[in-house]
């Protein structure tokens, strides 16, 4: 079982419902400002990541299928106004929606994309999925959208501020990045009708590789080769971001070190991307950025243990694994 045969296996029951969730919005422009970045392609880890949660517990697929698609929807919608916000002009390879329909459309398509996905997972209706399990899963997917909003803030209110702790750094790539993962694995587990145990274990698998994955992203951006990553080694730093990696190597810097990595990251040029990643060296943040996304993985791995041996929890273990495996 490869995890790209996965993804594709359960992107393609997605893209279905997708496409009947979005047929009915109008005028043609709304609709495929809204389809626009859908089509454009994306892994659709967070829906996959619904289905198999459901499956793991005992549940079945195509329960799950509107919740999954209501996930989808909802990462899509952060992904429009977030290019909206900083300014993006490419998405997936295409140009981002509001360099095509213009900012107002844009962000009425995220708009519509948001209110779809509550339509959605209010629309599970089957024999095998009580209504209290369906509100649950509303509230899940309800909180994870707050936890996007109050993560980008904090990004924002991070920016230009060189003295942000690991806690905090944490928290805000948990509600930006985690927290919808999370989302994703516990709304899954509600739909399959886990116990409470196995609901709370999933959500917890899902907070891990989340996080897992945004730390993965940190480490990426200074240890790959450029046509891997599909952008310039180190745009982390050009762009003066607070990574985990920064974090942790101003927490250990001496003084003088410190005031030429702050100096760095204020400059936003790429010539001194390579002192920049000697100093992450020298206090060891590179290799203790990769350490914690593995150890969130391996424990991620170990929550599933609650649930019985099967292909979905096999493939769930697979996910772990690709959160730490992938080159971009």
């Amino acid at each position: 079982m490869e995890v790209i045969d996965i993804l594709k296996r359960y992107s393609s029951i997605v893209d279905e419902e997708l496409d009947r969730v979005l047929a009915t919005v109008e005028p043609d422009k709304l609709q495929e400002s809204s389809e626009h970045l859908i089509r454009a392609g994306g892994k659709k880890l967070r829906p996959a990541l619904v289905m198999l949660s459901c499956e793991a517990v005992g549940g079945k697929r195509e329960d799950a299928v509107k919740t999954a698609a209501a996930v989808e929807l909802i990462h899509t919608f952060s992904l429009i106004h977030d290019d909206i916000m900083d300014k993006d002009e490419m998405r997936r390879g295409k140009p981002s929606v509001h360099m095509i329909w213009g900012e107002p459309m844009a962000i009425l398509a995220g708009d519509t994309l948001f209110s779809k996905a509550f339509e959605a997972v209010l629309e599970t209706g089957t024999d095998h999925v009580p209504s209290e399990n369906v509100i649950s899963a509303l509230k899940t997917v309800v909180g994870s959208c707050i936890d996007i909003c109050e993560g980008q803030a904090f990004d924002m209110c991070f920016e230009g501020n060189f003295d942000v702790s690991e806690e905090a750094y944490m928290k805000m790539i948990y509600k930006k990045t985690a927290a919808l993962i999370a989302a994703a694995t516990k709304s899954g587990a509600l739909i399959g009708a886990g116990s409470p145990e196995q609901v709370e274990a999933l959500a917890e698998y899902g907070k891990l590789i989340g996080l897992a994955f945004q730390i993965q992203d940190d480490y990426l951006d200074v240890v790959s080769e450029e046509e891997d990553l599909g952008k310039p080694v180190g745009s982390d730093i050009v762009e003066g971001k607070m990574t985990l990696m920064v974090v942790k190597a101003l927490a250990n810097a001496s003084s003088e070190d410190k005031e030429e990595i702050i100096s760095i990251l204020k400059t936003n040029s790429d010539t001194n991307v390579e002192r920049a990643i000697e100093l992450f060296e020298k206090y060891g943040s590179i290799k203790y950025t990769y350490d914690v996304a593995h150890d969130n993985v391996e424990r991620a791995k170990q929550l599933l243990d609650i649930v019985e041996d099967s292909s979905a929890k096999e493939a769930l273990m697979l996910l772990a694994d690709f959160v730490l495996e992938r080159t971009h």
